[in-house]
């Protein structure tokens, strides 16, 4: 029998046998509607991280589960020796909705972020340039928790505890285009890049420094590696965040809300940067599984159909949270910097506010969202979140601050 239900043995069983990595609050939700979670007390919340970005259509969207439970009936598994229709369906809608030609799909943002590696590196071995396998990320950006990706993570604590680290990575300031100007030499083969830095506090990069970038990497023949694993599929407003900078990568990588909570990641690359990886050079056992691609064409269905009203709302709703969140911040000293893109806002607090503590204090009032750092709360709920729904998280969060608790 399952302890869906059953909290205090869900506890104990969590910190007896779990790998203690996540130090999950005491609590456990149930089940799930819209934007809402209600907890194994019956408890209801409003979801304003929504899973980290992962709920993209929501809890219980029904196109969704449909596609889930018609698929789950049907085939769950298909290994990749052989054709996967629902692949191959979502590799041609992500392919026609972008710069890509190609998709490699797996089953994590980190797996997509060292596809996009391994097919950088692989590229100049395969044109005969071996020696050009370093690639350049940005201080403070976050692409993942493998080797090769806490390796490319330009966060010292996140490497330091399983060194000796990959080799091959160099990191320079974000936004500075003259420190990676100085950076880039005969070995460099790729900049990999977050349009918008999420795990540092919710940094969008400059659009002037992008355009920089790309044209950097052009006059250098060097790739450019877009980290979209957090920023992509409609959570900026747009379908992918690099629309929004007037650029076009050689490299893109997807995951979080590709499949609306069903595990997936996907590396998307043009035909030239295709040849960097020849068969039998990559693969996943799980990734581009039958289940997993019928949740992705689901998503990816909702979002780009004609009648379609996602995209708009991340717009509306976008533009309503950051008119509220500034004229809250012009009302409290409080709040520092409202910052972010679409349905991906930093709010960052003074001294006196502690984010874990506002975190905290939220979830009291009903509401979830995630901490970073000592002094900022992420917030990014799911793409069908409505204004009025954003209107209680601020008036929650105002009545907080005018309360004055930590």
């Amino acid at each position: 029998m399952g302890i869906e239900n059953d909290l205090e043995l869900t506890k104990l069983y969590e910190s007896k046998y779990c790998l203690n990595v996540f130090g999950p609050a005491p609590i456990a939700f149930t089940k799930g509607k819209g934007v809402w979670l209600w907890d194994t007390q019956g408890r209801k919340y409003m979801d304003m991280i929504g899973g980290i970005a992962v709920n993209s259509l929501g809890h219980n969207n029904k196109a969704l589960t449909k596609a889930i439970s018609d698929q789950a009936s049907k085939l769950i598994h298909c290994c990749n020796y052989y054709m996967i229709p629902q692949r191959a369906e979502l590799a041609f809608k992500l392919c026609s909705h972008s710069f890509a030609d190609k998709a490699f799909f797996c089953n994590s943002g980190a797996e997509a972020n060292e596809a996009a590696i391994k097919i950088a590196r692989g590229y100049f071995y395969y044109k005969g340039q071996p020696e050009k396998n370093e690639i350049i990320t940005a201080k403070m950006s976050f692409h993942g928790r493998t080797m090769a990706t806490i390796a490319a993570t330009g966060q010292e604590k996140f490497r330091i505890p399983f060194a000796p680290n990959v080799p091959g990575f160099k990191y320079v300031d974000y936004n500075d285009i003259a420190a990676l100007e100085a950076m880039v030499d005969d070995k460099t083969c790729a900049v990999m890049l977050e349009l918008i830095q999420g795990e540092s506090g919710v940094h969008p990069a400059d659009i002037t420094y992008v355009k920089q970038v790309k044209k950097l990497c052009v006059e250098r023949g060097i790739l450019l590696i877009i980290d979209e694993v957090q920023t992509g599929v409609g959570r900026t407003g747009r379908l992918f965040c690099y629309e929004n900078y007037e650029i076009v990568p050689d490299i893109m990588t997807l995951a979080k809300g590709l499949a609306g909570g069903v595990p997936i990641g996907a590396m998307l690359c043009t035909d030239e940067v295709a040849t960097g990886m020849k068969p039998g050079d990559h693969g996943s056992t799980f990734g581009g599984n039958p289940l997993a691609c019928a949740a992705g064409n689901a998503v990816i269905d909702q979002l780009i159909s004609s009648d379609s009203t996602l995209l708009a709302n991340v717009n509306s709703v976008s533009a309503f949270l950051f008119d509220k969140l500034n004229a809250l911040k012009a009302k409290s000293d409080k709040i520092k910097e409202v910052r972010g893109m679409g349905l991906l806002i930093g709010i960052e607090f003074d001294s006196s506010i502690q984010a874990a503590g506002m975190k905290t204090r939220l979830m009291q009032e009903g509401f979830l969202v995630s901490a970073i750092g000592e002094s900022v709360i992420r917030i990014a709920p799911p793409l069908i979140i409505s204004q009025r729904e954003a209107a209680m998280f601020v008036n929650t969060l105002a009545k907080i601050l005018k309360g004055n608790r930590k």
